[in-house]
């Protein structure tokens, strides 16, 4: 299941991806609420829309650091070693 829904979503643009987003997270406090409200047939849906949720996510970030400039790299990758350092 994991592997279809990742080429659902890499097919998509970035504006697609945030539009999905957005209506994928509302989608998900709907359902939260009305688990807590009355409860859901299948709760494991929340977790399955939350893993989605986070898929679209990651895409959303791999398209941004592959528009970045080679500077804007540079200074990401030193940051990622001064947090490597901390722990």
């Amino acid at each position: 299941m994991a592997s279809t829904k990742k080429n659902e979503f890499k097919d998509m643009s970035v504006e697609q991806l945030k539009e999905k987003l957005t209506s994928m997270e509302i989608e998900l406090v709907d359902n939260e609420f009305d688990h807590a409200a009355m409860g859901l047939e299948d709760p494991l849906s929340l977790r399955k829309k939350r893993r989605n949720i986070a898929r679209v996510k990651t895409l959303i970030r791999q398209h941004e650091i592959a528009e970045m400039t080679p500077e804007m790299l540079a200074k990401r990758s030193k940051k990622v070693q001064r947090r490597r350092k901390k722990r």
